[in-house]
């Protein structure tokens, strides 16, 4: 490359620290190459391209400020750390506690899930199952995923409102049993084949008001 095209390159390193990202046009303006010149540049200074976009636009390694999940936007062009889209998905995956669903996936990448998710219907790299009504993304790897599925069905509990028939076992046993806590009349329920966390009994008693009150201790 001829001086005047090195002065360019420096020109576009700086500018990239101005402005953060540049299409591929924009860069083979600044060095005054071709576009496929100003790509071999970009592969050489290990440039990343946008994730969204169409992936039109660029930006350099020591630009972005990603963050905890390797994702950093800018301007509402989207980069991250793993690479591509697909990349990033399966990272995000791997990298999740308990797998992670569309809405999951729409709150990280701030994409809607419909307009990509379809290509990872049968990627080997993830395991796709339907929980509740929607599908959930996990890691292929059979330890990874045992951990990722245990996590999931726990937080799907534990969150979960009981059902009609559920709350009507759990008020007739805790009239039964009042002085029950929630631990313990969980394992009572079990007896009777009725898997219920503790923490939706106190889901359930929160919502009608039976949680009990404590007395302040006397001065």
């Amino acid at each position: 490359m001829n001086e005047i095209s090195e002065r360019g390159a420096e020109r576009v390193r700086k500018t990239f620290g101005q402005r953060k990202i540049m299409t591929l046009g924009e860069v083979a303006k600044f060095i005054g190459a071709s576009i496929h010149t100003a790509r071999r540049r970009l592969k050489q200074w290990r440039a990343t391209n946008s994730y969204n976009r169409n992936g039109r636009y660029y930006t350099l390694p020591d630009v972005p400020r990603f963050d905890v999940n390797g994702l950093w936007r800018w301007h509402g062009v989207f980069f991250s750390q793993y690479g591509n889209l697909k990349q990033t998905v399966v990272a995000l995956v791997h990298s999740s506690p308990a797998g992670l669903d569309a809405g999951e996936l729409r709150s990280l990448l701030g994409l809607e899930p419909r307009s990509f998710l379809s290509a990872f219907a049968a990627d080997p790299r993830l395991r796709r199952e339907k929980t509740q009504g929607q599908f959930v993304y996990y890691d292929a790897d059979a330890a990874v995923y045992g951990r990722q599925r245990e996590r999931r069905k726990l937080r799907q509990e534990t969150s979960r409102q009981p059902t009609p028939s559920e709350a009507v076992v759990i008020l007739a046993e805790k009239i039964k049993h009042p002085a029950l806590t929630n631990e313990a009349l969980s394992r009572q329920l079990r007896k009777q084949n009725l898997s219920v966390a503790p923490e939706t009994i106190e889901t359930l008693f929160v919502r009608h008001g039976l949680t009990v009150k404590k007395t302040p201790h006397s001065i």
